[in-house]
């Protein structure tokens, strides 16, 4: 299946780390989250890649035009550094398609300035651009495949340091815990689109908003209940975690290294 990134967000949270780079672009470890994120999607067979381009879209097509592979694969220099062998490879089978969204567009219009690319697909991938997740994607999508519904996404539970609170009218405080403790649950992503998405998603709208309602409506939305890893990169805090997680050797979202072992 095409995999649908949103890649046009202006990432202001972390504005003051990345400066110009667009979220997407930042680096964890030695390589961007969304080749981090498109490497996920590869492993599980599907290299399609359909990117919806807006803030520094220019960025992305240099990294991916001047891409360098000894950055992460192992290879031999020989004749005095003239020559490269790589002993293993990673994107030269994939496509990657680079479509200019618009610099203000929400994800809905995104994702609809890219609908002809999506022509004949009767099922496709979609996805932000800056979470990660071992999510088993096969069998989710097996789950899906099996609904007679129209969208799906992975319901998770946020990792935040933030807490609920429940006060009276007054302000008294009767209880007080963490988010991560609650049974508050979030849109993680990860989406499994039919094409009849399109007959919901009506000219400006946003898509967790109108054209989902109109999906609730129908009983055609479906959330997948995950509890595995899943993180997304909202702030240098974000960052800080995943960095962290790559420097031990223990990305969860790493599933094509953990084939490897």
């Amino acid at each position: 299946m095409k995999v649908v990134l949103f890649c046009g967000g202006l990432g202001l949270r972390l504005r003051d780390h990345s400066q110009n780079t667009p979220k997407p672009m930042v680096l964890i470890g030695h390589r961007p989250i969304i080749w981090h994120l498109m490497s996920y999607y590869a492993y599980y067979g599907h290299k399609d890649f359909i990117l919806c381009l807006g803030y520094r879209g220019d960025a992305f097509k240099e990294y991916f035009l001047n891409y360098n592979e000894t950055v992460s694969n192992d290879f031999v220099l020989k004749s005095g550094g003239r020559d490269v062998e790589l002993m293993s490879r990673d994107i030269e089978d994939w496509t990657i398609r680079f479509v200019d969204t618009g610099l203000h567009s929400n994800v809905g219009m995104r994702l609809k300035a890219v609908q002809q690319h999506l022509a004949g697909e009767e099922m496709f991938l979609a996805n932000y651009s800056d979470g990660l997740s071992d999510l088993p994607l096969d069998a989710y999508v097996r789950d899906f495949e099996k609904r007679d519904q129209t969208a799906t996404f992975i319901s998770v539970k946020p990792n935040s340091g933030f807490h609920f609170v429940e006060a009276d009218a007054e302000g008294t405080v009767s209880a007080i815990r963490s988010i991560e403790d609650s049974d508050h649950r979030v849109n993680g992503g990860f989406f499994v689109l039919r094409k009849e998405i399109f007959d919901v998603l009506g000219p400006g709208e946003e898509l967790v908003h109108e054209p989902f309602q109109r999906l609730i409506d129908k009983r055609k939305l479906h959330s997948y209940r995950y509890d595995g890893f899943w993180q997304c990169m909202d702030t240098f805090k974000d960052k800080q975690r995943l960095d962290e997680l790559m420097e031990r050797d223990a990305a969860p979202w790493q599933v094509w290294k953990r084939a490897r072992k």
